[in-house]
Order: structure tokens, then C-alpha cells, then sequence
């Protein structure tokens, strides 16, 4: 899908503000009603657009560790990596999970109540034999940024202006 800058625009703000008003949004963007909002419709269909939620800030709603996780498989077949993705997706304590290369196979974002649930999770990990050869943990001791959804400014100059 070709972006120009009005759709970098639109993306920009409903990143920082998926409540936004039609109106609003238009005249930020500045366009009218009908065309910013069909925009945001072929946005939306396109994918890029994948939803809108609330910004929680968990750390204040409840006590718990935020814990990142590097984990390294002994072996990378599709099988064996499929079985990981899998049991990591259905554990409601992994908030992120991404694949990278480089020498480490996923790092995980966990959210958990304490260290103890921590560690009870990682032990659950290992003992379903998911071919975890080894991993390293790293205790979160202060969020110095965090922007999910925002978009980078030099994103402006890789999209294509059509207009």
C-alpha cells in the first residue's frame, strides 16, 4: 500500500489519539470530513490500521514485575519453533514477544504478580520441553520510554508523496 502524507498524518494521530473526532482529525490533517475518513476506512482495510484500544498503564493498576526475557533454542526447526510461538501466545504472562536474529531467537516482555510467578512460569516453560537451550532474564526497573503506535520521523521520508 503506497502512503502519501496525508495517510502518515492520519496514522500519526490516531496513534496518539484513536478517540479523535472525524471532525478533528480532518482538520488536523487538513482535509474534509468525507475523504480524511475514507482514508482512515482503506487504512483500516489495508491492515495498517489494526484496531483501537485504551492505553493502560498497568504499573499503576496493579503491583507486579515487568520482566524482559532473551531466549535462545537448541534447535531451529520449523516444528520446534512453532511449538514455542504457540505455548508463548497462549501465556497470558508474555505481553510482547518478538523473533530476532542475531544471536538471541525471542526476547518476551512478562508482566507478572512478583519474581516467585516469575520463576513458577519460566520452570512451567522449561519442564513443557519447548527446546528452550537457554535463556537470560533481566528485571525492569524503570520505563524511561514508552510510545507503542508512534511513528518514527524519518518514516516521513521513506513513504512515498503522491500528492
Amino acid at each position: 500500500m503506497k502512503l502519501d502524507r496525508y495517510d502518515l498524518a492520519i496514522l500519526r494521530i490516531l496513534a496518539r489519539d484513536g478517540r479523535i473526532t472525524k471532525s478533528r482529525l480532518a482538520e488536523e490533517v487538513n482535509l474534509s470530513i468525507s475523504p480524511a475518513w475514507e482514508r482512515v476506512r482503506r487504512l483500516e482495510e489495508g491492515g495498517l490500521i489494526r484496531g483501537y484500544r485504551a492505553d493502560v498503564d498497568w504499573a499503576r493498576a496493579f503491583k507486579g514485575s515487568r520482566i524482559i526475557v532473551e531466549v535462545t533454542l537448541a534447535r531451529h526447526t520449523a516444528q520446534d519453533m512453532r511449538r514455542f510461538e504457540e505455548r508463548i501466545a497462549a501465556a497470558s504472562e508474555v505481553v510482547q514477544c518478538h523473533a530476532t536474529g542475531g544471536g538471541v531467537d525471542y526476547v518476551l516482555h512478562v508482566m507478572s504478580r512478583d519474581i516467585d510467578h516469575y520463576q513458577r512460569f519460566i520452570d512451567s516453560l522449561l519442564t513443557d520441553e519447548l527446546g528452550i537451550e537457554r535463556y537470560f532474564t533481566y528485571i525492569v526497573t524503570k520505563v524511561v520510554k514508552n510510545t507503542p503506535g508512534n511513528l518514527p520521523d524519518w518514516a516521513d521520508h521513506v513513504a512515498s508523496d503522491d500528492t
